[in-house]
């Protein structure tokens, strides 16, 4: 049995993207492959408790720390400066993150394990420091970079650095996608030999039939409203849409640093009566809010994977997506289009509205297509990327 020390930031219901989707299926799967996982997660008062995974292969164990899913340095001032908020906190964000690994070296020294995998730049601090102190091989896990999340302006070059020196001193690197991979290599300089492409997946479920609310043209957009995400493109889009169909109702489910400028940008263009703001959805809601979409445009400037794709599929829905994603590799019944090219998603969107052979298609094969997608096939990658390092 492989014992794995694992840090991330992000697990359900603590969750608000697709990392903490992403590090539920694969630690469900790696424990029923026989794996004994320690994960070590940040908490603080006032936070829901972790999502109960019935498995004795499986222990959390907590920092208090208010290090949570996107946070900026900004957001966390505003955190520490909260009631809730114990004197223990560093002063900045990257102190906390150091603050942090601090007390993972602590953990990683009373507990038995085989092997660390850490989840993004926020952990890798934890990751090298447990490695230090144990002598044990380290896995970094890239979900997101830097680059993907600022498009490549305005770099944060302390973000950056830590994320280097986690991929330098990881004794594997497992990208997402190629598309990370390919960034991996061209960003950071880590030799291809050094990573391993561990695609995402859903949890397993049969696909849904389109919903009876969908009576409406919908067009949905759900994830975080940030440059990474590209809602700003999707308003482009919209709105060459509604020159030819003025009935398309476009939906914008997600929370994010851009959301006051898109709602201002709709009332700039004129569309704004046409595009609907829902805030963060989630659990029944967000089910909901796919199914009832005539189709789910996800036009994100760099993606490194896209598991809200999968899902849309699931739920029976047809799907646009940038070709600038790593689940654009892995699903071939879907439209893709580039990021900045506005008409050719506009055309695309008009195209599924006005055909209903062409949605009708999408659906039948896509819903075949995601049945091979489920979290084994990634656990086992990582348990054979785990054997490698350890001869366990």
């Amino acid at each position: 049995m492989v014992r794995i020390l694992m840090y991330g930031w992000e697990f359900p219901p603590y969750s608000s993207g697709g990392l903490g989707t992403a590090c539920y299926g694969l630690t469900r799967s790696l424990s029923r492959k026989g794996a004994a996982i320690t994960f070590v997660l940040p908490y603080y008062p006032g936070t829901s408790d972790f999502l109960d995974i019935v498995s004795a292969n499986i222990t959390f164990k907590r920092v208090n720390s208010p290090l949570s899913p996107y946070l900026s340095s900004a957001r966390y001032r505003l955190l520490r400066g909260g009631a809730a908020a114990p004197a223990i906190y560093g002063e900045s964000l990257f102190d906390e993150v150091y603050r942090y690994a601090e007390e993972a070296k602590r953990i990683a020294a009373e507990t038995e394990f085989d092997i660390i995998h850490c989840h993004d730049w926020m952990t890798f601090m934890a990751g090298i420091f447990s490695k230090h102190i144990k002598r044990k091989p380290l896995v970094v896990h890239i979900h997101s970079t830097e680059f993907d999340r600022t498009g490549g302006n305005g770099v944060n070059q302390h973000i950056y650095d830590i994320e280097r020196r986690g991929m330098e001193e990881a004794d594997r690197v497992i990208a997402v996608s190629n598309y990370t991979k390919g960034m991996i290599m061209r960003h950071y300089g880590i030799p291809e030999w050094k990573i391993s492409v561990v695609h995402n997946a859903v949890e397993p479920k049969s696909p849904s039939l389109p919903s009876p609310l969908q009576r409406k043209k919908i067009v949905l957009f759900l994830g975080r409203i940030t440059l990474q995400k590209g809602p700003d493109y999707f308003l482009y889009a919209a709105k060459k849409v509604l020159e030819h169909d003025p009935d398309v109702l476009f939906l914008i489910a997600g929370k994010g640093d851009m959301e006051h400028f898109i709602i201002e940008k709709s009332a700039e263009l004129g569309i704004s009566r046409n595009v609907l703001f829902t805030g963060f959805l989630k659990g029944e809601e967000l089910e909901k809010a796919y199914r009832m979409a005539s189709l789910y445009v996800m036009p994100s400037v760099s993606e490194p994977f896209g598991i809200t794709a999968l899902e849309a599929i699931q739920s029976g829905t047809p799907i646009l997506i940038s070709r600038q994603s790593g689940v654009s590799e892995v699903i071939a019944h879907a439209l893709k289009a580039d990021f900045w090219d506005v008409n050719d998603l506009a055309n695309k969107i008009l195209a599924v509205l006005r055909y209903r052979a062409l949605p009708a298609v999408m659906r039948e094969h896509a819903s075949q297509e995601i049945t091979k997608f489920n979290w084994d096939s990634p656990a086992q990658k990582c348990m054979d990327i785990y054997r490698e390092l350890t001869g366990r």
